[in-house]
């Protein structure tokens, strides 16, 4: 890749060295994740959507399928994040990532109707090779111990969000007002800017995200580039040039990733094939993990564990957090009024898929400021604490998306403002947990497997997506053939089920603080 190899680079000191409360380099990191998310979200928020409506699929199947698509996407986060560790480094495997998501998006763009699956296949490949490997080179910029990390993680967040409420509302608005030819094509083409913008500022980065073995000490050849250090009377001359990893293993993973979309297509398609592989990936990511934990230290067993703690939890999260993308998507078309706050006039679908990501982008800096302020009182809560938190919110959100039963005219059509309510509600949850969490992976994580724990951060993701599926099934199942005022009691119904239990896990991962917070050693 050009510019892989520019020795003009910064040091790895450098860059972590820096002044002031962010690197200049996560600020190129976020525009391309920005215009990634735009991407992402875009496709996110459709997907239910154009199954029930122009696949004609009913909806329990949508959500099924929703709930696939999304489970593989976030799997494949984690052979992405192991392929970057092992051969390609984090730049290779994201430039990669991005030319597939581009080429899925143009298939989608061609024809949404017939090329469905095999788009939808090339998407899921390229955001696992995307995905986990520039939210770990965010970490990179940091050194272990920097009390900047989190509000740098927080600041990404927000930023990325940017893009998810831009492409949340578009895609979905352009779809179902124009044509979901250009819906599709839109996505494409910003995550072609995504692209670009990566290429014309990786030179920043460094050594970070290079592969594996492409810095290794070499005999000085010119007078250029030379260190000098003495020992003794002893003069030492030695230089460090990159050089390119085996050829062979570079290509056989973009071989093998091409190879696999066919498989993609037909366990997408066919929902029992994902419940198979969703039942094999997790154990045998947990045996292979267990298998790295021998190589390492007692204290870096220990924060692994906790990082396991915090992966499992994190299912259940996103597995009501993801409604959004279902059952929620669903209820904003058939049980919503369009009025926001008695002025806008929006697209429910709109609101839903995009309103989350604008209180992202309002309150992320603000809670990472605060985090930073607390931490100089020295009263700033610990992760657990925030993790606990964050499901708070989320059961308060859900109690409110039940509420929203009670603003509902006699056709069971409801205030979005009070659906929009709850989504500033969950916002905070999301933000006590997900920035966090991506933080905490980087800091529990050894270095030589900083990228699959990031992967299976993202896997336990997939988990919820899958889980998310299946619920969001289940409450379309309930009321398939009720009327629009039946739907709404069945959906809120099953609001409230999960309002309940995120609370009781809230409630459990407070009071586990303790003894979670041992394993975790020197991190906080």
């Amino acid at each position: 890749m050009a510019g892989l190899a520019a020795s003009n680079q910064p040091t790895l000191e450098e860059i972590q060295n820096f002044e002031g409360k962010y690197p200049k380099q996560l600020w190129y990191l976020f525009f391309s994740e920005m215009w990634e998310r735009f991407c992402f979200y875009g496709m996110r928020g459709m997907l239910t959507y154009f199954m029930v409506t122009e696949l004609l699929m009913k909806d329990e199947m949508a959500n099924l399928q929703y709930g696939a698509t999304q489970a593989f996407v976030y799997a494949f986060t984690f052979i992405g994040g192991l392929f970057a560790d092992k051969i390609l480094g984090f730049r290779r495997s994201l430039f990669w990532g991005g030319l597939l998501m581009i080429v899925g998006s143009a298939i989608l763009a061609y024809d949404p109707h017939a090329l469905f699956f095999p788009g939808i296949a090339f998407t899921i490949v390229g955001t696992g090779f995307f995905k986990p490997n520039i939210s770990t080179m965010v970490g990179a910029l940091y050194k272990k111990d920097d009390s900047r990390r989190d509000a740098g993680f927080s600041l990404f967040y927000s930023g990325i969000n940017i893009g998810a409420l831009m492409g949340g509302y578009a895609c979905v608005a352009i779809g179902k007002e124009y044509s979901w030819h250009l819906a599709f094509a839109l996505a494409g083409i910003v995550m072609t800017i995504s692209l670009i913008t990566f290429v014309f500022t990786q030179k920043s980065l460094g050594p970070i995200g290079l592969p594996p073995s492409a810095r290794v000490p070499q005999p000085p050849t010119t007078d250029k580039d030379l260190s000098v250090s003495t020992a003794g009377d002893q003069v030492v001359e030695t230089k460090t040039q990159y050089t390119q990893p085996a050829a062979w293993k570079s290509y056989a993973v973009y071989l093998g990733s091409l190879a696999v979309i066919p498989l993609i297509v037909i366990m997408v398609s066919q929902t029992q094939y994902t419940d198979w592989f969703m039942y094999t990936i997790g154990p045998a990511t947990l045996i292979y993990l267990f298998y790295e934990m021998t190589k390492h230290t007692v204290e870096e067993r220990k924060k692994l564990f906790a990082a396991l703690f915090f992966i499992l939890f994190s299912i259940l999260f996103w597995a009501f957090f993801e409604q959004s993308g279902g059952s929620l998507a669903l209820f904003s078309a058939r049980n919503l009024d369009n009025q926001l706050l008695g002025t806008f006039t929006l697209d429910p679908n709109g609101v839903n898929n995009s309103v989350n990501s604008l209180f992202v982008i309002i309150f992320a800096p603000i809670l990472g400021l605060v985090w930073l302020a607390m931490a100089k009182r020295k009263i700033e809560p610990n992760t657990v604490v925030k993790f606990g938190l964050g499901f708070l919110f989320l059961a308060g959100a859900f109690f409110t998306f039940y509420a929203t039963r009670f603003f509902a005219d006699e056709n069971g059509i409801t205030s979005l403002d009070v659906f929009t309510i709850a989504y500033l509600i969950i916002t905070f949850g999301e933000l006590c947990l997900s920035p966090i969490g991506l933080s905490i992976m980087t800091k529990l994580s050894p270095a030589r497997l900083q990228g699959v724990m990031m992967g299976m951060w993202f896997l336990a993701s997939a988990y919820g997506q899958y889980v998310a599926g299946i619920l969001g099934a289940g409450l379309s199942k309930a009321g398939e053939n009720d009327s629009i005022q039946q739907k709404l009691i069945t959906f809120t119904d099953g609001y409230k089920q999960l309002a309940v239990y995120a609370l009781i896990a809230g409630i459990v991962m407070i009071v586990s603080a303790p003894a979670i917070r041992k394993l975790m050693g020197e991190v906080k």
